[in-house]
């Protein structure tokens, strides 16, 4: 874990909001964080809380409704042009969830690790680009002789392999990992990690994890932050978040969890109802209709993001009276 706090991103009040015949959908509202450089950077919630949105806004793939959007000491939330936007694909990758989708099937190795070097320019000659291909293959445990394949000569692993490899060739500050390992077998998931966290010391990159797996962001993380209905309800650093949860909802993601233990009782879940509809949701706190501890307050006010003694950040009304 890095001790560097230096902010290499700075999110201030981002919004997204996506337009439809029902209403306006809040996917990101509101949502205000730090990552500082060096540090890998997990961020959980239940599927359709708005995780996967809000990288790609913070990558610009989405423009933002509102909100800022720092990154190396610059707001690039305003930033619309094609050519304002390039040297961003520079600076921060993004490694897809599903590696047989995220590759054109149609391009060999060769191909597809060729276009990011090309369209930045950082080779000059097919020589060149050739030779840093190499390298960025060895670095991901493949040998040259890959670069000729096509993606269904490819197993699963060597895929997520040549993804990364991808992210990894125009040398980012940031990569950004959505749900990197889900499509993968557990044994090739762990090569993968293994791979990813070297490859992060050897380079001193920042990574920011997105995933369902809440053990994988445990152990792959220095600090966490949970994401529920397009909200940040926690953040802090990892062996603190799990060693003692304290929002209602991260208490009840923990425990939903499942334990291979045939001995051990199934508890009580804190999880009950569903997850309300982001175009319509509760007043109030967001999580009120489906937390246990819920009071008026919960019902008629939202919750600050507000920082506790032990340093962590933490939106429920039961700790920011």
């Amino acid at each position: 874990m890095t001790d560097n706090k230096e902010k290499i991103i700075e999110i201030k009040n981002l919004k997204k909001h996506f337009e439809t015949p029902q209403g306006s959908v809040r996917a990101v509202d509101d949502i205000s964080f730090d990552i500082y450089r060096g540090e890998t950077f997990g961020l959980v919630g239940e599927s359709g809380c708005g995780k996967s949105t809000l990288i790609r806004t913070i990558l610009r793939l989405l423009p933002p409704t509102s909100g800022e959007i720092w990154f190396n000491g610059r707001d690039i939330a305003p930033l619309h042009r094609k050519r304002d936007l390039k040297p961003l694909r520079k600076e921060m990758s993004l490694v897809f969830q599903n590696p047989h989708s995220s590759l054109n099937p149609r391009m060999t190795v060769y191909d597809t690790l060729a276009r990011p070097f090309r369209i930045h320019g950082i080779t000059k000659t097919k020589e060149e680009t050739t030779i840093e291909i190499v390298k960025v293959l060895k670095t991901m445990g493949l040998q040259a002789e890959h670069m000729i394949r096509f993606p269904h000569e490819l197993s699963g692993g060597q895929k997520q392999r040549i993804a990364v490899a991808r992210a990894l060739a125009v040398e980012p500050d940031v990569i950004f990992l959505d749900e990197p390992t889900s499509a993968l077998d557990v044994s090739v998931q762990t090569k993968i990690l293994k791979l990813l966290e070297a490859t992060k010391e050897e380079r001193q990159l920042t990574y920011f994890y997105i995933s369902h797996d809440i053990n994988l962001i445990r152990v792959v993380s220095d600090r966490i932050a949970v994401m529920y209905l397009g909200k940040i309800v926690e953040i802090g650093k990892t062996p603190l978040i799990f060693g003692e949860p304290q929002h209602p909802y991260t208490v009840g993601l923990f425990k939903s969890v499942p334990i291979p233990d045939p001995d051990r009782k199934i508890g009580e879940m804190s999880l009950q109802g569903e997850v309300p509809s982001p175009v319509n949701p509760p007043q109030g706190c967001n999580f009120n209709p489906r937390c246990p501890h819920a009071m008026d307050i919960c019902r008629k006010e939202e919750p600050e993001l507000k920082t506790t003694e032990d340093g962590r950040q933490i939106a429920c009304h039961l700790y920011n009276r």
